[in-house]
């Protein structure tokens, strides 16, 4: 589990590998990660966009950005949480996500970043 905290905004994340839908023998290695997003900020916020980059250990980068996230922009009041979980599939047992989340603070629409701290992807067959 990995935290950070920016202008208000807390964001954790908790991984998991997912050995019953990958596929080793084909290079497919699949990977979930739930996110909690708290609001410690004295302001409503709405998430925008997200913008992920992600890392496999064969060299890969790539990055994957749109509206909101898992189909919503959910709006947070102060000290609500929202928590969703998504996936992300490897060709590699290993690897690593980070990325940043576009985000709106209501009373004066101003716009801010919030980091989504780095976090490791490692299959646990890795770790022996």
């Amino acid at each position: 589990m990995v935290t950070q905290i920016t202008k208000g905004v807390k964001i954790t994340v908790r991984t998991q590998f997912q050995p019953v839908h990958s596929r080793p023998e084909m290079r497919h290695f699949l990977f979930t990660y739930r996110i909690m997003i708290e609001n410690r900020s004295e302001y409503t916020v709405q998430i925008l966009r997200r913008h992920w980059f992600i890392f496999d250990s064969n060299g890969e980068h790539r990055e994957v950005e749109g509206d909101g996230v898992v189909g919503q922009q959910p709006v947070l009041t102060p000290n609500e949480i929202y928590e969703y979980e998504s996936a992300c599939n490897l060709v590699t047992d290993i690897g690593k996500m980070r990325g940043v989340y576009q985000m709106i603070r209501i009373i004066d629409k101003e716009n801010f970043l919030v980091e989504i701290p780095e976090f490791k992807l490692i299959a646990p067959q890795r770790l022996n």
